[in-house]
């Protein structure tokens, strides 16, 4: 799966957000000052070129759908994350973040509760 710009991907969060909708309205959905209709319409063929969105035809109009799921999109950039940055180790992306003084004493407790979870389940099995 291709990587996606800073920009496809902002039209992709709109589009996973929405469902389906037009141009006109992803737009309506970027701050102020907006990029040029044009733009968006630019971009939104570039990812249906590459397989992540498709289109219904409404007369002259289309309204544009995700073909690639969040999820799936989410999952493919974190492993490219582990393998380039973390050799593919949990543990390194854990120190990192605990190095970092990222991770505060909730979301740690939380991280805890959770590892015990997947521990009890792998030893049921």
């Amino acid at each position: 799966m291709k990587e996606l710009t800073k920009a496809e991907e902002q039209v992709m969060q709109i589009l996973w957000e929405e469902k389906k909708a037009f141009v006109k309205e992803i737009l309506s959905h970027f701050p102020e000052p907006r990029p040029a209709y044009n733009t968006v319409s630019t971009i939104v063929r570039i990812l249906e070129k590459k397989g992540f969105v498709s289109h219904e035809e409404f007369g002259k109009s289309h309204r544009y759908y995700p073909l690639v799921q969040k999820e799936e999109y989410r999952d493919e950039r974190f492993s490219d994350l582990m393998k380039g940055y973390f050799n593919n180790s949990m543990k390194q992306v854990l120190s990192h973040f605990s190095d970092a003084d990222k991770l505060d004493i909730r979301e740690a407790d939380e991280m805890i509760r959770m590892l015990e979870e997947i521990r009890k389940k792998s030893e049921k099995k």
